[in-house]
């Protein structure tokens, strides 16, 4: 089992700046890639960015490229998310997850931070 905790949610004005961070904690030496996600109200949870735990590849979605930045800690087993030059429209839940490397689906899931971006 592997247990994820994000915190560094709040609420920011437009243009603003947050960090979230997910620090992972249990058998955490099977992860192979740590994934952001969000959902906002009425909508679909969507990828953002993830990192592979080895090596460091990151990969992020449209939205995301020029404005967040993934990384990562090892020694801490923490994800960070740097969310930068913030939108109203990126108000949502944000999850981290990870998925060991035998599995095509992240299975563990935090409980999730909330953002809120005020125009």
């Amino acid at each position: 089992q592997v247990q994820l905790v994000e915190s560094g949610g709040g609420l920011v004005q437009a243009g603003g700046s947050l960090r979230l961070s997910c620090a992972a904690s249990g058998r955490t030496f099977n992860m192979y890639v740590m994934g952001w996600f969000r959902q906002a109200p009425g909508k679909e949870r969507e990828f953002v960015a993830s990192i592979r735990w080895s090596g460091g590849n990151t990969v992020y979605a449209d939205f995301a490229e020029g404005r967040f930045t993934i990384s990562r800690d090892n020694a801490k087993t923490t994800v960070y998310l740097q969310l930068n030059s913030l939108k109203p429209e990126d108000t949502a839940v944000y999850y981290c997850a990870t998925r060991p490397t035998w599995r095509n689906e992240y299975n563990y899931w935090g409980q999730g931070t909330q953002v809120t971006v005020s125009s």
